[in-house]
């Protein structure tokens, strides 16, 4: 377990460097998912997470490999090693499959929102130059074949349909004679797009080393080992469920449960019948499962571990995980571009501020905090943007070499868009985005430090902070609050419950109540539709997208 300290600057600087004693894995996903199968042979290494308790599937890990040389060779009758193909589907096994089956082949493959709807789905498959597409017939009643006849003319290079209800014929179209390419740690697995938390996503080009190398860090990191069952609701064209879920597993010889979406009563199911250990998700996630009717009378005593990125972590959750329900709670920090995870907290850290962070730099990672105006390094505790270099990080946005110079500068740091400081001890500290600050007044206010106050509160489940524009103070504090099933909250309680918790000027002036936040898929709350909601209902049309 990765559990040496991190190397942080003796110059009193933000500058903090990982653990490098070990080594960087020069592997495809492709070479993972072969050493796998020869370490763990006839172990379990998938099941399929269904309602119906017959109809779960499942492949041991000399299974997955065999499964997936047939997907590879299954793509290359119809795909060259370097082209990129697109799924469009929820999770599945199959997914899975097609991840490793694509690895092998030197295949790219481009990763798409199910939800998506035909604009959107034209603009991946457009800007990530997709000759082929792979895809689940139906997903929440929509017909996704429909869909993509729908807007056939609008993507012309797309020249191969694979739909997953044809998909024992797909796997015996391959040659079985065929080799496999060599395929380099270096070559582009995946073109993943970020989750449009501030508007038209981007692909992040992440290669096959660093996808393997972040899995594996993070695996190494919360201790998991071929003992453990991860049951992982994370979506499959996420990073996160892709990359450290699915690559975690694999390479520490551990079974994957694989439920085909987020629901609160079958994941307790899939942990009681597996005997769940390690579960990561968005904190909105944990919280539905703690709060699902009967959570308490469960046997959950497997569950060692929750593991939460993806969104601020209320330390008020945290607690309540270990003190109800007796779960030990890590917490990462990360973004797609970074394939995901830069940070993480170790399982019952012996910081005892840990709760307050997102951990220190993972193995082979630095992070540096800057000045976002001078790009110059600040002193250790003051707030700047958040830079890490690592191998993980990505080649670049494909095809968008403006965007990419913006977000990688010359000396290989990626600038990641959040504000955040770094202490003596190399753990760091996340205020939110550099976009989402509020100046009010002439004083830094960070959403982040309110929403982690107002969801001490008994009554709140969740709170998200914004600001909008104002004639006297520049910016207004807006408050959007969760409560908690069964309660009732009134602005008066919140705004004296935060005054004697907070400076007077960072107490919110406007609130709002609401049932539940505007999500990307990957569990982080979309700000600018809560701007946008905000500034229409009060008679401000312009949208918080423009110009992003």
């Amino acid at each position: 377990m990765a559990t040496k300290i991190a190397s942080c600057s003796q110059a009193g600087l933000s500058h903090c460097q990982g653990d490098t004693s070990g080594p960087v894995i020069e592997l495809s996903i492709g070479d993972a998912l072969r050493v796998a199968a020869e370490n763990w042979g006839n172990r379990i290494a998938l099941v399929e997470g269904t309602q119906i308790t017959e109809a779960r599937r499942q492949w041991s890990f000399e299974q997955l490999y065999a499964d997936a040389s047939l997907v590879a060779r299954a793509l290359l009758a119809r795909f060259s090693p370097g082209e990129h193909v697109a799924i469009w589907s929820p999770n599945r096994p199959e997914w899975v499959l097609l991840e490793f089956g694509a690895a092998l082949a030197g295949i790219t493959l481009v990763t798409v929102n199910p939800a998506y709807l035909p604009k959107e789905l034209v603009y991946v498959l457009k800007r990530s130059n997709a000759a082929g597409i792979v895809l689940c017939p139906e997903y929440r009643g929509r017909d996704l074949i429909a869909v993509l006849n729908e807007v056939k003319a609008d993507i012309p290079d797309v020249r191969e349909v694979i739909s997953l209800a044809d998909w024992s014929a797909f796997l015996d179209s391959g040659d079985s004679t065929r080799s496999l390419p060599k395929v380099s740690p270096d070559d582009v697995a995946q073109i993943q797009y970020t989750s449009g938390t501030t508007g038209f996503p981007k692909g992040a080009e992440l290669t096959h080393r660093g996808l393997v190398n972040n899995g594996r860090f993070y695996a190494d990191v919360i201790g998991a080992n071929a003992e453990d069952v991860w049951v992982n609701p994370m979506p499959m064209f996420h990073t996160a469920g892709c990359g450290l879920a699915t690559l975690g597993a694999l390479q520490t010889g551990g079974m994957h449960v694989l439920p085909a979406g987020f629901d609160p009563g079958l994941m307790l199911d899939l942990i009681e019948a597996y005997r769940g250990t390690l579960v990561l998700s968005v904190p909105t996630m944990l919280i539905r499962m703690l709060d699902h009717p009967g959570a308490k009378d469960r046997d959950l005593s497997s569950w060692r571990l929750a593991t939460l990125g993806g969104a601020p972590v209320p330390p008020e959750l945290v607690h309540r995980a270990v003190t109800d329900f007796n779960i030990d709670v890590a917490i990462g920090f990360g973004q797609t571009e970074s394939s995901p995870y830069i940070t993480h907290t170790l399982p019952r850290d012996s910081n005892p501020q840990w709760i307050d962070t997102v951990g220190r730099p993972l193995p082979q990672t630095e992070v540096k905090i800057v000045d976002p105006a001078t790009g110059e390094t600040v002193p250790i505790g003051v707030t700047g943007e958040v830079c890490a270099k690592s191998i993980c990080v990505m080649k670049g946005y494909f095809g968008d070499l403006k965007a990419t110079a913006q977000a990688i500068d010359t000396q290989g740091w990626l600038h990641t868009g959040d504000l955040g400081s770094l202490d003596a001890q190399g753990y760091l500290r996340i205020q939110g985005r550099i976009k989402d600050m509020i100046i009010r007044g002439g004083e830094n206010i960070y959403p982040r430090e309110i929403e982690d106050v107002l969801c001490t509160h008994p009554g709140v489940s969740l709170a998200s902070i914004i600001g909008v524009p104002d004639a006297q103070w520049g910016e207004v504090v807006v408050a959007f609050v969760q409560p908690r099933q069964g309660c009732k909250l009134s602005s008066d309680e919140l705004s004296e419950f935060c005054r004697a918790r907070l400076a007077s000027y960072k107490t919110p002036r406007v609130w709002r109540f609401v049932d539940r936040f505007p999500q990307t898929a990957s569990g982080k709350i979309q700000k600018f539709v809560l701007r946008d909601e905000y500034m229409a209902s009060t008679g401000h049309g312009q949208s918080s997208q423009e110009g992003r």
